[in-house]
């Protein structure tokens, strides 16, 4: 039994970023949208990080340049949550409702 190569991961990545994305077409609600795009987020840093892990030794680079890279993803994420949801709420004390056809008329 062979162990698990870099084809796994990236299967695995787009398996769950086309889930984020059909989450993001299909949904209405705003925090299930949301959801989905920290999934394709999520899914791109399991790419990023498989395609480090499995990158040939070079002189020219640290072997942890993607692992470095996901610190910095991870960072902006938790930012975007913040910002996202606090978003989410007030539209939802506004209008009293997360759904995205509700919303589509922004006037007050």
């Amino acid at each position: 039994m062979t162990g698990v190569g870099l084809e796994h991961y990236l299967v695995v990545s787009a398996a769950l970023f086309c889930l984020g994305l059909l989450g993001v077409v299909i949904r209405r609600n705003l925090i299930v949208m949301y959801m989905s795009l920290e999934l394709m987020l999520n899914a791109a840093t399991l790419a990023l990080v498989a395609f480090s892990h499995h990158q040939p030794p070079s002189p020219h680079g640290s072997p942890l340049d993607g692992q470095i890279m996901v610190f910095f993803i991870i960072t902006v994420a938790a930012a975007e949550v913040a910002v996202g949801l606090a978003l989410i709420v007030a539209l939802y004390r506004k209008r009293q409702t997360t759904d995205v056809a509700d919303l589509t008329s922004m006037k007050l």
